[in-house]
């Protein structure tokens, strides 16, 4: 998809009207609407202790435990409840942990074993997709 120019935008949003508002002061919006969407799904291979701990990753987790050098799976949804439905898919499809989870934001992030983090986030993607009928985007690996 090619992409638009500001002219193109405004004679496309404002129609005759173009005309007579050129020259004009114009403040524009952009005001996103929440839809069926997945809008981010990345694995980090292994990771550095820094973006564990910039993360809070290593917050809460059991005295001995050390999840440093994990994968890391990160997902958005919106709406943002979504993301409830995608831990538990998560859950269910590979052996991983629950990093964090956001229903206000829409934000899952999912640690464990590279091969375990993408298998979710690829499960999670297709059951979107294919049985909730949500947009998705493709699955990201760094």
């Amino acid at each position: 998809m090619a992409q638009m120019t500001k002219k193109e935008l405004l004679e496309k949003i404002f129609h005759e009207d173009y005309e007579n508002l050129k020259g004009k002061k114009l403040r524009m919006t952009r005001v996103r609407v929440p839809g069926k969407e997945v809008c981010l799904a990345h694995v980090l291979s292994p990771s550095d202790a820094c973006i564990y701990q910039n993360l809070g990753l290593h917050i809460g987790v059991h005295e001995g435990e050390d999840h440093t050098g994990e994968s890391i799976g990160l997902i958005r949804f919106t709406p943002w409840e979504a993301v409830v439905v995608a831990a538990d898919v998560a859950m269910k499809s590979a052996d991983i942990q629950i990093g964090f989870m956001d229903r206000f934001c829409g934000s899952l992030i999912i640690t464990g074993g590279l091969s375990q983090v993408q298998t979710a986030v690829e499960e999670v993607v297709r059951f979107f997709s294919e049985e909730l009928g949500f947009k998705t985007c493709a699955v990201h690996k760094s």
